[in-house]
């Protein structure tokens, strides 16, 4: 751990936290913003490779955050509890100007109630899904929080009902991702043939999404294989240890004949090359719309976890392009039905049915507009609103 976060005097103190992949790219996004408008600033406190890339200082590894479902935080929440404990502590003695929580509610809300209690100004980067679930949040988040910033449009009329300021900030990938992606051009530089059928799977970027999913995705791909004899496979992996994980899963699978690319990072890439993706329900699966391209959302949690989820969802549908487009744009395969026969049909019936990638491709434009905005510049402005400037 380090010991002192913050080490230039008389820079702006930005603390952060950021649990995983995808709070890490957001993190970078607005680290950019923020230089850009104040440039003598300093940030720190726990973020991923993209953050450290731009001069982050991070007290513990991101990985050790990345963690998924009630019953799996259980067997870790000793050593979560210690990490936000001492980060605190770090934090109140050496004071930021601001401290922002990127999602990772679980972890974030609670931190940035002590800090606010203590006088502190506390941002919450993207609201926790309260329009799906557990909608009472919305208050208790008020409480923890100076400012919440919203990526999807229908967020921000919750807050100001309840009186928590909020401001819509849209998603950053919307404007990081070209409206119309160049699918030949993307194959071309991944050597790809441009003919061939190609499907990327995403298991997911935390180890115990692998755990769960990416066995389960390669015996899908074995069966593809069987159905498209020249099918080609792009995997991103998005650290060290998840890629040292697959192949782990390779081995344990017997799959190391299966013609199999992995990405390190470059989840974008495997996105626009491929015709259909497999994609564990999660930010990804946004991420893959904004690449208007066909996919099936699956998940599987251990049997506990699903128990008590599943009493709480206030939708019928978990992934994000289905729930931003108010119906079943895509297929959602959960739990029991994440099979392999199950999810290698609907995988094929998107690559064989031309006509319903069209109104795939078609409905993801349009939400594709309804979240772009200039999400990293509108989401500093605000913060810097807040901050001790």
């Amino acid at each position: 751990m380090t010991d002192k976060l913050f080490t230039r005097p008389g820079a702006l103190k930005v603390a952060m936290v950021a649990g995983e992949a995808s709070g890490d790219l957001l993190g970078a996004h607005l680290m950019d913003a923020l230089k850009a408008a104040h440039p003598d600033v300093e940030f720190a406190g726990i973020g991923g490779p993209r953050m450290l890339a731009r001069g982050f200082t991070s007290q513990v590894p991101q990985e050790r955050l990345a963690v998924r479902g009630y019953v799996e935080v259980l067997s870790r929440l000793p050593e979560l509890l210690r990490i936000r404990r001492t980060l605190r502590d770090t934090l109140l003695a050496e004071k930021p100007d601001v401290f922002i929580g990127i999602d990772a509610p679980d972890f974030n809300l609670g931190l940035e109630k002590w800090l606010k209690q203590a006088g502190l100004r506390t941002v919450h980067y993207v609201s926790p899904s309260v329009w799906a679930w557990r909608p009472e949040r919305v208050v208790k988040i008020g409480d923890s929080a100076d400012q919440v910033l919203c990526l999807f449009p229908m967020e921000k009329p919750l807050y100001d009902a309840a009186g928590v300021p909020a401001t819509f900030v849209g998603h950053p990938l919307a404007s990081e991702i070209d409206v119309a992606p160049d699918q030949n051009a993307m194959r071309e530089q991944l050597g790809l043939p441009k003919a061939a059928p190609v499907f990327a799977l995403m298991p997911g970027s935390r180890k115990s999404e692998l755990e769960f999913m990416g066995g389960l995705y390669l015996e899908v791909a074995r069966q593809l294989l069987a159905r498209y004899p020249d099918a080609q496979f792009l995997v991103p992996l998005a650290t060290r240890p998840t890629m040292d994980q697959f192949d782990q899963l390779l081995t344990r699978h017997k799959a190391w004949d299966l013609p199999i690319r992995k990405l390190f990072g470059h989840a974008q890439m495997a996105m626009i090359a491929a015709d259909v993706v497999l994609v564990t329900s999660g930010t990804a699966t946004l991420e893959v719309a904004l690449t208007k391209k066909p996919m099936v959302i699956s998940y599987k949690l251990s049997w506990l976890t699903y128990q008590l989820v599943k009493r709480k969802l206030k939708l019928p549908y978990v992934g994000l392009p289905n729930i931003l487009a108010k119906r079943f744009v895509v297929p959602e395969l959960l739990q029991k039905d994440a099979t392999v026969e199950k999810l290698t049909a609907a995988v094929a019936e998107l690559y064989d049915n031309q006509g319903s990638r069209q109104d795939i491709i078609d409905t993801f434009t349009t939400l594709h507009h309804s979240l772009k905005a200039d999400s990293a510049q509108l989401a500093a402005e605000a913060i810097l609103k807040v901050a001790r400037c």
